[in-house]
């Protein structure tokens, strides 16, 4: 599929895609005979990660290292202390985005009491 179906399918922008290429997130499958960009429902995966990390406060150099982990884990058979190398990487990131996603929830939860307060006193005295 073309830039534009990926950009729609990920809602992620043009710009965007083309800035983790650049940075080496993601590389597309082919390109068309006609220079297009051409990319894989493995590289619309890849950009889902990608998409899913971005607002928890993942850098691109944590994006590339977790990609290159899941990659050489893809790849194939790898000796055991590899594998379990790899694996603790990734559970270190699996982490790091769960105690990102409690702090969301609390963020949350303060925006919403917030949000209350506000209605409370938007609201008719009774």
């Amino acid at each position: 599929m073309q830039i534009g179906e990926v950009a729609a399918r990920t809602g992620l922008s043009l710009r965007t895609i083309r800035h983790y290429e650049e940075t080496g997130l993601v590389t597309p499958s082919a390109r068309s005979q006609g220079g297009f960009r051409l990319y894989t429902e493995a590289d619309v995966a890849r950009l889902m990660v990608v998409r899913r990390m971005k607002p928890l406060g993942f850098t691109l150099d944590q994006m590339r290292d977790l990609l290159d982990a899941t990659d050489r884990l893809d790849a194939g058979t790898l000796p055991a202390s590899e594998r379990d190398a790899l694996l603790e990487r990734i559970r270190g990131y699996e982490r790091d985005a769960t105690e990102q996603v409690e702090k969301l929830r609390t963020q949350l939860a303060r925006a919403e009491e917030f949000a209350a307060t506000l209605r409370a006193r938007l609201s008719p005295a009774s």
